[in-house]
């Protein structure tokens, strides 16, 4: 018993680790371009945006939830910051107040989406993933009745955001990635929240218990997730220098992915963002090799799938071990 529970919490530590470096090694033995610095730009700049999702979503999933909306709530987000930024702009108004009035309406619209799922969520004990299943629905809907089904193009300078970088070297969108998972880390390791966060995932009965408002904790969590997801769609807009209206499908699912191969746990009181990071990258990887090997798209689908149900297994394997 001792051996299986010390392989286990090894796994649970370390497995992802692991896993990565010896993604890396191989892949770079694959590809000789894999590891140039413009590929590896290019790689941190393609994961920025699950990246930013898999942060919010790993306190979801640590709290026994989940949101299904994502890629579409991403889309109604930086299809509204592109589309007004556009009619800002040309009504006058100074580019770089604009791009803040904008980047804020998208922020704030993501925080809106999240706090209904929030709501309902706790207020009439729905599962989460049938309530933001529902709202990305509502999500599509609504920005193709904002874009009339038709692509914003020509989205003007704030495109930068998504495009831009500091010196022709780092990208912008790899630096608001990293100051988003910075927060994460601080908010799950470093605050009162963080701690109600794995408290309520772990045994929300003890939680209650020992007087933590589970409720408003989970409608927090879903506040914040709709923040990020936000600043994830000015990014993804901003990077494609457009507003597309049916962009964003399954990245709600690359994140959950990401998470769920960092370690975080379906059952809930588990999961670290540095773990969800990790699995971020490993799906990065992944793709960004097949793609230098010329390998379809439908492969890359394929493979993602696979990942998830291992992913799965190994949890319960783990969780079973361990007991």
């Amino acid at each position: 018993m001792k051996n299986k529970l010390s392989i286990t919490t090894i796994y649970r530590k370390c497995g992802i680790y692991l896993i990565l470096l010896v993604l890396l090694v191989v892949s770079s033995m694959v590809s000789p371009v894999f590891l140039s610095g413009a590929n590896i730009m290019n790689l941190l700049t393609q994961i920025a945006v699950v990246t930013i999702i898999a942060c919010g979503i790993t306190m979801l999933i640590i709290e026994n939830m989940t949101d299904l909306s994502g890629g579409s709530a991403v889309a109604l987000t930086g299809c509204l910051c592109v589309g007004i930024y556009k009619e800002l702009v040309g009504s006058g108004m100074n580019f770089v107040v604009a791009g803040f009035v904008c980047v804020a309406i998208a922020m704030i619209s993501g925080f809106l989406i999240n706090t209904v799922s929030g709501i309902i969520t706790t207020r009439y004990k729905a599962p989460a993933f049938i309530v933001t299943l529902a709202m990305a629905q509502i999500s599509r809907g609504l920005v193709y009745l904002y874009t009339g089904g038709q692509p914003i193009y020509d989205v003007g300078p704030i495109a930068r955001i998504g495009q831009g970088r500091i010196a022709g070297v780092l990208p912008y969108s790899v630096i608001i990635m990293v100051t988003i998972v910075a927060i994460t880390w601080v908010i799950l390791n470093r605050t009162r929240f963080g701690r109600y966060v794995y408290a309520t995932g772990g045994n929300e009965e003890a939680a209650i218990a020992s007087g933590i408002n589970v409720n408003l904790v989970k409608i927090q969590t879903f506040m914040i997730h709709g923040a990020f997801i936000g600043i994830a769609g000015v990014l993804y807009m901003t990077r494609i220098n457009s507003g597309q209206p049916a962009e964003g499908v399954n990245l709600e699912f690359d994140a959950i992915t990401a998470s769920i191969i960092g370690g975080t746990s379906f059952s809930g009181g588990i999961g670290t963002v540095q773990g969800a990071i990790c699995g971020s990258i490993i799906i990065g990887v992944i793709k960004n090799i097949l793609n230098l090997l010329s390998v379809q798209s439908y492969y890359q689908q394929i493979i993602t799938g696979m990942i998830i149900v291992i992913a799965v297994i190994l949890d319960i394997k783990t969780k079973m071990s361990g007991k």
